[in-house]
Protein backbone atom coordinates (compact mmCIF):
# COMPACT_ATOMS: atom_id res chain seq x y z
CA UNK A 1 0.00 0.00 0.00
CA UNK A 2 2.82 2.32 0.92
CA UNK A 3 4.56 1.54 -2.38
CA UNK A 4 1.33 2.27 -4.28
CA UNK A 5 1.04 5.66 -2.56
CA UNK A 6 4.63 6.49 -3.55
CA UNK A 7 3.97 5.50 -7.15
CA UNK A 8 0.86 7.72 -7.27
CA UNK A 9 2.83 10.68 -5.89
CA UNK A 10 5.57 10.14 -8.47
CA UNK A 11 2.96 10.01 -11.26
CA UNK A 12 1.34 13.27 -10.07
CA UNK A 13 4.77 14.94 -9.80
CA UNK A 14 5.67 13.80 -13.32
CA UNK A 15 2.41 15.21 -14.75
CA UNK A 16 2.89 18.52 -12.91
CA UNK A 17 6.46 18.81 -14.18
CA UNK A 18 5.36 18.18 -17.76
CA UNK A 19 2.55 20.73 -17.49
CA UNK A 20 4.90 23.34 -16.00
CA UNK A 21 7.40 22.74 -18.81
CA UNK A 22 4.69 23.21 -21.42
CA UNK A 23 3.38 26.35 -19.75
CA UNK A 24 6.89 27.77 -19.48
CA UNK A 25 7.46 27.12 -23.15
CA UNK A 26 4.20 28.88 -24.00
CA UNK A 27 5.10 31.84 -21.81
CA UNK A 28 8.56 32.22 -23.28
CA UNK A 29 8.91 35.67 -24.92
CA UNK A 30 8.52 35.67 -28.64
CA UNK A 31 11.55 36.44 -30.68
CA UNK A 32 12.04 40.19 -30.86
CA UNK A 33 10.96 41.69 -34.16
CA UNK A 34 13.51 43.05 -36.53
CA UNK A 35 14.73 46.38 -35.09
CA UNK A 36 13.29 49.39 -36.85
CA UNK A 37 15.68 51.29 -39.03
CA UNK A 38 17.25 54.19 -37.18
CA UNK A 39 16.39 57.72 -38.27
CA UNK A 40 18.66 59.04 -40.96
CA UNK A 41 21.23 61.51 -39.63
CA UNK A 42 20.70 65.16 -40.47
CA UNK A 43 22.59 66.29 -43.54
CA UNK A 44 25.92 67.90 -42.73
CA UNK A 45 25.92 71.66 -42.28
CA UNK A 46 27.22 73.72 -45.17
CA UNK A 47 28.83 77.14 -45.38
CA UNK A 48 25.77 78.32 -47.25
CA UNK A 49 23.28 77.09 -44.65
CA UNK A 50 25.24 78.46 -41.69
CA UNK A 51 25.63 81.95 -43.17
CA UNK A 52 22.02 81.99 -44.33
CA UNK A 53 20.91 81.22 -40.77
CA UNK A 54 23.04 84.12 -39.49
CA UNK A 55 21.48 86.43 -42.06
CA UNK A 56 17.99 85.34 -41.01
CA UNK A 57 18.71 85.92 -37.32
CA UNK A 58 19.78 89.53 -37.70
CA UNK A 59 17.27 90.20 -40.43
CA UNK A 60 14.54 89.46 -37.90
CA UNK A 61 16.16 91.49 -35.11
CA UNK A 62 16.80 94.55 -37.27
CA UNK A 63 13.53 94.52 -39.25
CA UNK A 64 11.44 93.98 -36.11
CA UNK A 65 13.26 96.84 -34.38
CA UNK A 66 12.74 99.11 -37.38
CA UNK A 67 9.04 98.33 -37.45
CA UNK A 68 8.74 98.93 -33.69
CA UNK A 69 9.68 102.62 -33.93
CA UNK A 70 6.67 104.84 -34.68
CA UNK A 71 6.83 106.66 -38.01
CA UNK A 72 6.86 110.04 -36.31
CA UNK A 73 10.01 109.00 -34.42
CA UNK A 74 12.10 108.04 -37.45
CA UNK A 75 13.81 111.40 -37.31
CA UNK A 76 14.73 110.88 -33.66
CA UNK A 77 18.27 111.68 -32.68
CA UNK A 78 19.55 111.34 -29.06
CA UNK A 79 20.97 114.88 -29.19
CA UNK A 80 17.39 116.13 -28.87
CA UNK A 81 17.31 114.79 -25.30
CA UNK A 82 20.01 117.23 -24.18
CA UNK A 83 21.59 114.67 -21.87
CA UNK A 84 24.28 116.37 -19.74
CA UNK A 85 27.85 115.45 -20.73
CA UNK A 86 26.62 113.35 -23.66
CA UNK A 87 28.29 113.19 -27.08
CA UNK A 88 25.38 112.71 -29.47
CA UNK A 89 26.01 115.67 -31.75
CA UNK A 90 25.73 114.75 -35.44
CA UNK A 91 24.93 111.07 -34.79
CA UNK A 92 22.54 109.38 -37.22
CA UNK A 93 18.79 109.68 -36.89
CA UNK A 94 16.84 106.46 -36.56
CA UNK A 95 15.96 106.59 -40.27
CA UNK A 96 19.60 107.12 -41.23
CA UNK A 97 20.65 104.25 -38.98
CA UNK A 98 18.25 101.85 -40.67
CA UNK A 99 19.28 103.02 -44.15
CA UNK A 100 22.95 102.74 -43.17
CA UNK A 101 22.48 99.05 -42.28
CA UNK A 102 20.80 98.40 -45.62
CA UNK A 103 23.50 100.31 -47.51
CA UNK A 104 26.27 98.27 -45.89
CA UNK A 105 24.37 95.09 -46.70
CA UNK A 106 24.28 96.06 -50.36
CA UNK A 107 27.93 97.09 -50.32
CA UNK A 108 29.12 93.74 -48.96
CA UNK A 109 26.75 91.21 -50.47
CA UNK A 110 26.65 92.63 -53.99
CA UNK A 111 30.33 91.62 -54.24
CA UNK A 112 29.24 87.97 -54.01
CA UNK A 113 26.05 88.06 -56.06
CA UNK A 114 27.30 90.31 -58.84
CA UNK A 115 24.34 92.66 -58.42
CA UNK A 116 24.91 96.34 -59.13
CA UNK A 117 24.64 98.70 -56.20
CA UNK A 118 21.32 100.60 -56.31
CA UNK A 119 21.98 103.83 -58.20
CA UNK A 120 20.19 105.95 -55.59
CA UNK A 121 22.76 105.04 -52.92
CA UNK A 122 25.07 108.04 -52.84
CA UNK A 123 26.65 107.72 -49.41
CA UNK A 124 26.87 105.58 -46.25
CA UNK A 125 23.38 106.55 -45.08
CA UNK A 126 21.54 105.36 -48.16
CA UNK A 127 19.18 107.20 -50.47
CA UNK A 128 18.34 110.70 -49.23
CA UNK A 129 14.94 110.62 -50.92
CA UNK A 130 13.72 107.74 -48.74
CA UNK A 131 11.81 109.49 -45.97
CA UNK A 132 8.71 107.45 -45.15
CA UNK A 133 8.93 104.58 -42.68
CA UNK A 134 7.40 102.06 -45.08
CA UNK A 135 9.82 102.74 -47.91
CA UNK A 136 12.84 102.73 -45.58
CA UNK A 137 11.82 99.35 -44.17
CA UNK A 138 11.29 97.98 -47.68
CA UNK A 139 14.81 99.17 -48.59
CA UNK A 140 16.07 97.28 -45.53
CA UNK A 141 14.18 94.09 -46.39
CA UNK A 142 15.44 94.17 -49.98
CA UNK A 143 19.03 94.39 -48.72
CA UNK A 144 18.56 91.26 -46.61
CA UNK A 145 17.04 89.44 -49.59
CA UNK A 146 20.36 90.09 -51.30
CA UNK A 147 22.07 88.60 -48.24
CA UNK A 148 20.18 85.34 -48.63
CA UNK A 149 21.25 85.12 -52.26
CA UNK A 150 24.85 85.80 -51.26
CA UNK A 151 24.71 83.05 -48.64
CA UNK A 152 23.32 80.58 -51.13
CA UNK A 153 26.21 81.32 -53.49
CA UNK A 154 28.74 79.84 -51.06
CA UNK A 155 30.13 76.38 -51.70
CA UNK A 156 32.96 74.38 -50.09
CA UNK A 157 34.94 75.01 -53.26
CA UNK A 158 34.60 78.81 -53.36
CA UNK A 159 34.26 79.79 -49.66
CA UNK A 160 37.94 80.69 -49.34
CA UNK A 161 38.26 82.20 -52.79
CA UNK A 162 39.57 85.77 -52.63
CA UNK A 163 37.32 88.48 -54.07
CA UNK A 164 37.92 92.24 -54.47
CA UNK A 165 36.91 94.05 -51.33
CA UNK A 166 37.52 97.74 -50.61
CA UNK A 167 41.25 98.30 -51.18
CA UNK A 168 42.23 94.63 -51.13
CA UNK A 169 40.69 91.17 -51.20
CA UNK A 170 38.90 88.94 -48.73
CA UNK A 171 37.59 85.37 -48.71
CA UNK A 172 34.02 84.96 -49.89
CA UNK A 173 33.09 83.52 -46.50
CA UNK A 174 34.34 86.66 -44.76
CA UNK A 175 32.45 88.97 -47.10
CA UNK A 176 29.27 86.90 -46.66
CA UNK A 177 29.32 86.95 -42.86
CA UNK A 178 30.76 90.42 -42.21
CA UNK A 179 27.44 92.27 -42.76
CA UNK A 180 25.90 90.17 -39.99
CA UNK A 181 28.55 91.47 -37.56
CA UNK A 182 27.94 95.00 -38.79
CA UNK A 183 24.17 94.60 -38.41
CA UNK A 184 24.67 93.35 -34.84
CA UNK A 185 26.65 96.49 -34.00
CA UNK A 186 24.04 98.82 -35.50
CA UNK A 187 21.22 96.83 -33.92
CA UNK A 188 22.65 97.70 -30.51
CA UNK A 189 22.21 101.37 -31.38
CA UNK A 190 18.66 100.75 -32.57
CA UNK A 191 17.88 99.18 -29.21
CA UNK A 192 19.13 102.28 -27.40
CA UNK A 193 17.10 104.60 -29.63
CA UNK A 194 13.97 102.54 -28.96
CA UNK A 195 14.47 102.51 -25.20
CA UNK A 196 15.13 106.26 -25.17
CA UNK A 197 11.59 106.55 -26.55
CA UNK A 198 10.05 104.20 -24.01
CA UNK A 199 9.84 101.25 -26.42
CA UNK A 200 10.99 97.77 -25.46
CA UNK A 201 12.70 96.13 -28.45
CA UNK A 202 10.64 93.20 -29.80
CA UNK A 203 13.48 90.71 -29.18
CA UNK A 204 13.47 91.68 -25.48
CA UNK A 205 9.75 91.33 -24.88
CA UNK A 206 9.71 87.57 -24.37
CA UNK A 207 6.74 85.37 -25.16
Amino acid sequence: MKNMRILCLLAILSLATAAFAQGGAAAAPAASPTPQAQASPAPPATFSAIVDRQVSTYEKNVVDAAEAMPAEKFDFNPSSLNIPNSAYKDVRTYAQLVKHIATANYRFWSVLTGDKMPENIKGPNGPDELKAKAEIIQFLKDSFALGHRAAKSLTPENALEQVPFFRGTQARLFVASAPVIHAADEYGQMVEYLRMNGITPPASRGN
